[in-house]
């Protein structure tokens, strides 16, 4: 089986650790399920927040979708100025049978903006 990377980003309204919660599992949830990713099949996910993000961690929050044993990471987006304000980016890292073309790439709640490209 390959490894693939699959890609997403959301939005939040507020920096809220609630709503960093809710907003953290959707967008997993709709990476798996668009991917049909098992959870034995994920590697690892790499999360990162704009500095305007300090009430939890992204990784902290995923973890009530029961991920286990899986590696994640939180990181620091680099600050640019204008950049769309409260938004967690990851990366699912998993097997995967899937072509690159067939992958596919989450955005939600206002983040479609960054990837109007790919953005489902």
């Amino acid at each position: 089986m390959k490894v693939r990377a699959f890609r997403g980003a959301t939005q939040l309204v507020a920096d809220d650790p609630v709503e960093m919660e809710s907003a953290v599992c959707e967008l997993l949830t709709e990476i798996f399920e668009a991917n049909e990713i098992k959870s034995d099949e994920l590697i690892s996910i790499l999360f990162t927040s704009t500095p305007d993000l300090t009430s939890e961690f992204p990784a902290k929050t995923a973890r009530s979708l029961n991920l286990g044993s899986v590696p994640l990471m939180c990181a620091l987006e680099v600050d640019v100025e204008g950049a769309l304000p409260r938004v967690i980016r990851v990366m699912v890292h998993a097997h995967s049978e899937r072509s690159l073309e067939e992958a596919r790439h989450i955005y939600r709640r206002g983040a479609q903006a960054l990837r109007r490209d790919i953005a489902q």
